[in-house]
């Protein structure tokens, strides 16, 4: 079973140590090993999440999913070129899109398994808040499930308004799940954890969990 490397977190730790275009020319080598364990650890990953997720095109290839460690510098006050991360995004659009998918972290330290729908536009946003109104149940089925909360803890409460949305009064009894701006849930792994053998499994089995809440909002925004 196809694992991270630990020799992917050593190149990660060395880059972090040493982020300019110059050492990085020197190590490309060890960058084009790391990307591909990444892109291995994906191209089994998407076998499993395939028979998850209909939703998954069944010709979306791992080169669609991983993400570039090159930093787009133009607009930030952080001028270092190279992410500190390699980063898998999985969704029907492949990486990115508007849609929800999953993701896979991979930092020292900081890694972490995630899925959902992180900051969605304004018309999405209005729309998951309204099947949220007309569904309650149905999403608090989801949410509150056991295996739900034992793997992820619940959604993640970091991106929320301060005040009660409009159309919505402050009084709501799930006016807490209506404040957030983005619908997502997330679990850290240590670098050991992340280069464990089991580590395939452990990633699938929360994106079994994450499934049913995509679900729920691909079908708010779509319909």
């Amino acid at each position: 079973m196809m694992k991270i490397s630990k020799d992917t977190f050593t190149f990660l730790k060395e880059l972090i140590a040493n982020n300019d275009r110059d050492w990085f020319n020197t190590h490309k080598n060890r960058y084009e090993q790391a990307k591909q364990n990444a892109l291995d650890f994906t191209e089994e990953l998407l076998v499993g999440i395939k028979k998850i997720d209909p939703s998954i095109p069944e010709d979306l290839q791992a080169k669609k999913c991983v993400l570039r460690i090159y930093r787009d510098v133009r607009f930030s006050k952080n001028k270092a070129p190279y992410k500190s991360n390699i980063g898998i995004s999985i969704s029907s659009e492949g990486r990115g899109g508007t849609l929800p998918g999953y993701y896979i972290h991979i930092e020292p330290g900081k890694s972490f398994v995630a899925g959902g729908y992180w900051m969605p536009e304004a018309h999405h946003l209005k729309a998951i808040r309204q099947e949220i109104d007309y569904n309650t149940s149905d999403f608090l089925d989801i949410i509150e499930a056991k295996a739900f909360k034992a793997y992820f803890g619940g959604l993640s409460t970091e991106d929320q308004l301060k005040n009660a949305p409009k159309d919505y009064p402050k009084d709501h009894p799930y006016i807490h799940i209506l404040k957030l701006k983005s619908f997502i849930c997330s679990r850290s792994f240590t670098d050991e954890e992340m280069a464990g053998d089991n580590m395939i499994n452990t990633v699938l089995e929360g994106m079994k969990l994450i499934y049913p809440l995509n679900k729920f909002i691909k079908e708010a925004i779509v319909a």
